[in-house]
């Protein structure tokens, strides 16, 4: 294995850049699904002997609620088969899914019903579908003028589950990509395209997909091939991939944050004449 010390470093870094963010839950929490997702993918690699690095994370202790932009590998070497590639694309958002689970349920329980802020002050977060399965099945109704407010563990899940989401979408070379190409490689480079448009559509109503629909615009070029990519992936990996698309359906949410273009106009106005 080559020298982890830039890993080890990122690691350390990002753990004190979201414990300054937002304290010791958060940081554990955030770090065991985050770590859980790229070891995920890792292991996969080693299983099939594809040459990947140890996961990098990125710390982010400025203009981020949560310390942090995520982690990744680079898989430095093709993968063999169409088998392979789906077992590798989908170990990650699913491993860190399922890590995520325990983290959501302590987070709902976590939370607080308080009044609604007046003039919707404060930073109001889209809830995935999982998100709202699981605050109705743990809490009493939210009465009208309420608002449900998270704290450091609903905040990792949150985080979580909207990073799954991203990787998931089947675009380019994200996690969901892969798993497309391993299914129907042919209709690889139709859905990207597709999935790039909705994540257009969506960026027209929300400011919050500007980035990354920049990102997508930059991966959704070509997959590279896989060594063997006339080897089917059979039955077992088609269910494996409808499992991560299932997860990626309850994990997405349109609108992370509940902001309009005008109200990231007035915020930028109100950033620059504060200068």
């Amino acid at each position: 294995m080559r020298s982890a010390w830039r890993n080890v470093l990122l690691f350390a870094l990002t753990a004190g850049s979201i414990y300054v963010t937002g304290g010791p839950r958060l940081a554990v929490a955030l770090l065991a699904i985050l770590l859980a997702h790229e070891m995920g993918h890792y292991l996969a690699c080693r299983h099939y002997r594809v040459d990947a690095t140890l996961p990098f994370f990125i710390p982010l202790p400025i203009l981020s609620f949560v310390g942090t932009l995520g982690a990744f590998i680079r898989i430095r070497s093709r993968i063999p088969h169409r088998r392979a590639l789906i077992d590798i694309g989908a170990a990650g958002p699913l491993a860190g899914f399922v890590v995520c689970l325990p983290v959501l349920y302590l987070g709902v329980r976590e939370a607080q019903v308080l009044p609604r802020p007046p003039g919707g002050d404060g930073l109001s977060l889209g809830e995935p579908l999982l998100f709202q399965w699981a605050a109705r099945a743990l809490l009493p109704p939210i009465p009208e003028g309420m608002e449900l407010a998270i704290g450091p563990l609903g905040l990792a899940a949150w985080f979580g589950l909207l990073v799954t989401a991203l990787n998931l979408m089947p675009v380019g070379q994200l996690d969901g990509g892969h798993v497309v190409y391993a299914l129907a490689r042919r209709w690889h480079r139709h859905v990207s395209l597709v999935g790039v448009g909705v994540c257009l559509v969506l960026l027209y109503f929300h400011p919050a997909w500007l980035l990354w629909s920049v990102f997508l615009l930059v991966l959704s070029r070509q997959h590279p091939p896989t060594r063997d990519d006339e080897r089917p992936p059979g039955p077992a990996r088609l269910v494996l991939g409808l499992a991560a698309f299932a997860v990626f359906a309850v994990c997405f949410t349109p609108s992370p944050f509940l902001l309009s273009w005008a109200d990231f106009g007035q915020a930028w106005s109100e950033l620059l004449t504060s200068r």
